[in-house]
């Protein structure tokens, strides 16, 4: 059986969650399950269901927030109540690793949470160290912190150029 791989798509470009999402289908594809978790989108972000509705596939999609809006859009207090619902799908994330739920697993803005200060470097590392070779792993968002550095396998950053700063070639 080939090792299965912890990989990171991050930076400033928009795509990091399509090309996460291009490779679950892919893998689904290929008879493998996948789960997807989606933090920060708020519960209003609808655009992925249709992937639950497709037969062959075996997709499985998961919001945890219950705003319709995003989590950066909230009054405090509603920060606070969504933090709650946050930590409740990294509890689940961690249940999916430790019983191998799936055979692919997207974590749709994880990296936000760090950056948000909603869960911890610690937090998410303890996730990737429970993860057995016969599982893939995507953590997306905007900026890898170096301390998840040594649990991954790949990084890619994906990156916006203005018209003006494109080099030449």
């Amino acid at each position: 059986m080939e090792k299965e791989m912890a990989e990171v798509y991050c930076g400033n470009g928009r795509g990091k969650t399509t090309l996460a999402i291009g490779q679950a289908l892919r893998a689904s594809s290929q008879g493998k399950s996948v789960i997807i978790i989606q933090f920060l989108k708020g519960n209003e972000r609808r655009e992925l269901d249709f992937l639950e509705e497709l037969d062959q596939l075996d997709i499985k999609i998961f919001r945890f927030e219950k705003m319709e809006t995003c989590y950066d859009q909230l009054n405090e207090e509603e920060q606070a109540e969504e933090k709650r619902n946050i930590l409740n799908g990294l509890n689940f994330a961690r249940k999916v690793i430790a019983t191998q739920e799936c055979d692919f697993l997207v974590l749709d803005e994880i990296l936000g949470l760090l950056d948000k200060h909603i869960a911890t470097v610690d937090m998410v590392t303890e996730l990737l160290k429970q993860k057995d070779e016969s599982m893939h792993i995507i953590l997306t968002g905007n900026r890898v912190d170096q301390g998840l550095l040594d649990y991954v396998d790949r990084v890619t950053t994906i990156t916006t150029l203005e018209r003006d700063k494109m080099p030449l070639v």
